[in-house]
């Protein structure tokens, strides 16, 4: 789905032109209804640029995914990234790809997120071998 915005000229909420780090700032703001954490630190966004129109302004793909694939609030963060994207100066065109390869884990979240949901700051790190043996 694309979402298009022809009338936005200086719509968005950080004030000036276009800035590639302004499509992270706004994804930033998008939390996983389920989890209070935002789309970013929770790593479900694979990748998010913006690509120049003929006409000047700007489209923004994004590729993300969700913590799982029967997700059932996905229509809504999916929308709200269209909506935040497309309140950027110059964004006309916003799309949006849902993919599930790779799947989503928990291992793709950031440090802060871990520590956030009470993970240790380890999670998912092989272990280090240990100087000691269990003998049974």
């Amino acid at each position: 789905m694309v979402a298009t915005n022809p009338n936005n000229q200086n719509s968005a909420p950080d004030a000036g032109p276009f800035r590639e780090e302004m499509i992270w700032q706004q994804l930033k703001t998008v939390r996983d209804p389920e989890i209070p954490i935002d789309i970013v630190n929770l790593g479900l966004i694979y990748s998010a640029a913006a690509m120049p129109l003929e006409n000047g302004g700007k489209r923004v793909d994004v590729r993300m995914s969700l913590t799982a694939p029967g997700c059932s609030m996905s229509d809504v963060i999916k929308a709200e990234v269209e909506r935040k994207l497309a309140s950027l100066p110059e964004v006309q065109e916003v799309r949006v790809d849902v993919v599930f390869d790779p799947p989503w884990n928990p291992e793709m979240m950031s440090e802060a997120a871990k520590l956030q949901l009470g993970f240790d700051s380890d999670y998912g790190a092989a272990p280090t071998p240990s100087a000691f043996r269990i003998i049974r």
